[in-house]
């Protein structure tokens, strides 16, 4: 892929745990992506703020606080109010199997949970973002 993947990581909410959102920036760095990481307690208006500002072709959000199903819909609408549709939302937490479905029907391009590899995540990127550039 000849252009660089960017991609800002935030964590929304309250949730205050970032090891796992730390990890996946510095995997994604380090396969030659820019990452943008906006740090802990983003509104979904900051983060999306910061996606058109910065941009970006994804933005990843981490969510262990079970406030995914109220999260995620607000930064998809806040994307659309933005006309940033365009940007691959995914996302990744402790999220049950019928949240990620119901997730994915209201356009979440795809949730990751706990123990996913890394590498799992940066080919998955990689590919969905070859694929929205075509």
């Amino acid at each position: 892929m000849s252009e660089k993947i960017r991609v800002l990581l935030a964590k929304p909410g309250l949730d205050g745990h970032d090891r796992g959102i730390k990890v996946i920036a510095a995997a994604f760095r380090d396969a030659g992506m820019e990452v943008i990481y906006t740090g802990l307690r983003q509104t979904p208006r900051m983060i999306v703020d910061a996606a058109v500002q910065e941009d970006v072709d994804a933005v990843g959000v981490s969510i262990l606080s079970g406030a995914h199903m109220t999260l995620f819909p607000a930064i998809l609408d806040e994307m659309k109010a933005r006309d940033a549709s365009d940007i691959l939302l995914f996302g990744g937490g402790i999220i049950p199997d019928s949240d990620k479905q119901e997730l994915e029907k209201m356009g979440v391009a795809r949730i990751f949970t706990p123990g996913a590899p890394t590498e799992e995540a940066i080919k998955w990127l990689r590919k969905a973002i070859e694929e929205k550039r075509k």
